[in-house]
């Protein structure tokens, strides 16, 4: 069913009114401030495009800046490139995102005055435009029990896998909305399921304490399950495509047991447990530069050397038990050489050569390899860091008002997403975690929210029974997708930015397309 909310009470629409007008006079611009010239320089290289340009400060919108940026790079219409732009402050060595113009952002804060010429950064957004979904494509019946988790395959949104509480998981494919394989094997719910970077293997982990693997294309099973841990998996994590041994790839299983194991898939043995968090492990991530990322009900999160399972790290800050980790590098890491392209190099060492570039376009900040990562927690908060920097938090993320349950970087590392229990979902600032706006409109807990590959949009699932699409730059519903029975409890959006398939209470998968 649509989520239909009350009319607002007399009184709320007095609010609703004076919010507005002070908003309005918020974002007023002076129409008697002249201009201010403006100097572009390309992030990635530091040279300059084009001569400084005088622009009128009433006009200087990041719209306006972008139609002039592709002006002075000589794009048509057809070729305008949409980007992001920057100012780095020279007095306090920081970055400062141009959010909606200059007059807010600073010429009203004092950073600069009309009388400089201001030095814009910017980066392209994603080349290719994701179109919203707005309609089901398929609702596919099969599993015996609740969906507790999806994913696309790297490789095209044509197939995606389903964990359920029957104790199976499923390939579907996508373009025709059939069950392709059921793989069976767990004799408890399936938790966890994650493909190989590369989209040739699947591995699932269960309630029933093992780790088992896949082949993706046939659905037949890679050997036994992978036995170990003593409790049930909570995460999956495979190492990333660019520093995997060849012909070795390796994948994290994080438990309810503390511990953390590393397999290596080919021989099936354990390599390394990492132990030393008290509490379950929720959440593992395995990041570009080779580290494991770990949270846990402990209140830790902790960092480690899978080569030798030493502890490299560990970040205390939260003051209840953390849920969930998203690293600013998931999306290049999840797709390695695969792109909106759809060209795949040919041999393996091209493979891994581009898998390398993509991860080091997308963690290079000024020139120096960062990966972000940002944590969820019972405490109603969030904290984004920096760990190859320091071990204390870049900043603290409040506003949720419950548990915060869910989080994620957008493709482009712009943005992070949280999901809560609150029923709302906030976007807040990649760079420097700030609180960019609330997006209302689910009336139950709000489960997973996922990104568009383009960043500009995103999808959540909810426990009132809808998915809703939301654009990220105005915060406004772009999209209500009713039609799932029951609580959805997991969505994904498919890489190439084609689908959506999301699983819940009401045992269907569902596939969403524009």
């Amino acid at each position: 069913m649509a989520t239909l909310l009350p009319p607002p009470s007399k009184r709320q629409r007095v609010a609703q009114a004076d919010k507005a007008r002070e908003q309005q006079e918020i974002d007023r611009i002076p129409s008697d401030l002249g201009s201010v010239r403006v100097q572009f320089f390309d992030q990635a290289t530091g040279n300059p495009t084009g001569p400084a340009v005088s622009v009128p400060v009433a006009d200087a919108n990041t719209k306006n800046l972008e139609t002039l940026l592709n002006t002075l790079q000589g794009n048509d219409d057809d070729d305008r490139v949409p980007y992001r732009f920057t100012y780095q402050s020279d007095k306090e060595g920081q970055t400062i995102d141009i959010l909606a113009d200059l007059y807010h952002s600073l010429l009203q804060p004092g950073i600069k005055t009309t009388e400089d010429t201001v030095s814009l950064y910017y980066t392209p957004q994603a080349v290719f435009r994701v179109k919203a979904v707005s309609r089901c494509a398929a609702s596919i019946a099969g599993h015996g029990e609740a969906i507790l988790a999806t994913s696309f395959s790297p490789v095209s949104s044509s197939t995606m896998v389903s964990g359920s509480g029957d104790s199976t998981a499923r390939v579907w494919d996508c373009d025709t909305g059939t069950p392709l394989h059921t793989l069976k094997g767990h004799t408890s719910w399936v938790l966890a399921v994650a493909y190989s970077p590369n989209g040739a293997m699947i591995a699932t982990g269960s309630m029933d304490n093992s780790v088992r693997l896949w082949d993706a294309k046939k659905g037949q099973a890679l050997g036994g399950p992978l036995k170990g841990h003593a409790k049930w998996i909570t995460s999956l994590a495979w190492e990333p495509y660019h520093i995997q041994e060849p012909g070795h790839p390796r994948l994290a299983s994080a438990s309810k047991d503390s511990t953390v194991r590393v397999w290596d898939v080919v021989s099936k043995r354990i390599e390394t447990v990492l132990t030393g968090h008290k509490g379950s492990v929720t959440c593992v991530r395995w990041g570009g530069t080779g580290l494991i990322y770990t949270a846990s009900h402990d209140k830790t999160i902790r960092i480690w050397n899978p080569k030798d399972g030493t502890l490299v790290q560990t970040l205390s800050a939260h003051a209840h038990r953390v849920n969930h980790l998203a690293l600013s590098t998931d999306f290049a890491l999840r797709t390695a050489y695969h792109d909106h392209t759809g060209k795949v190099p040919t041999d393996d060492k091209e493979k891994v050569a581009a898998a390398r570039k993509r991860f080091e376009q997308a963690a290079t900040v000024n020139g120096t390899i960062v990966e972000r990562l940002v944590s969820a927690s019972d405490d109603f908060t969030m904290y984004l860091w920096e760990p190859s920097s320091s071990n204390k938090p870049v900043a603290r993320l409040l506003g949720h008002q419950k548990e915060v349950n869910y989080v994620t970087f957008s493709p482009d590392m712009a943005y992070i997403a949280s999901a809560g229990f609150d029923n709302h979902v906030k976007i807040w600032n990649g760079r420097d975690g700030k609180f960019i706006t609330t997006l209302r409109g689910h009336v139950g807990a709000v489960y997973q929210c996922c990104f568009s590959a383009d960043s500009r949009m995103l999808v959540s699932s909810s426990k009132d029974t809808t998915l809703k699409v939301w654009d990220v730059r105005t915060g406004k519903l772009a999209m209500d997708l009713p039609g799932h029975k029951d609580e959805v409890f997991a969505v994904d959006w498919s890489p190439d930015g084609q689908k959506v398939g999301s699983g819940g209470k009401d045992k269907a998968i569902r596939i969403w397309r524009n």
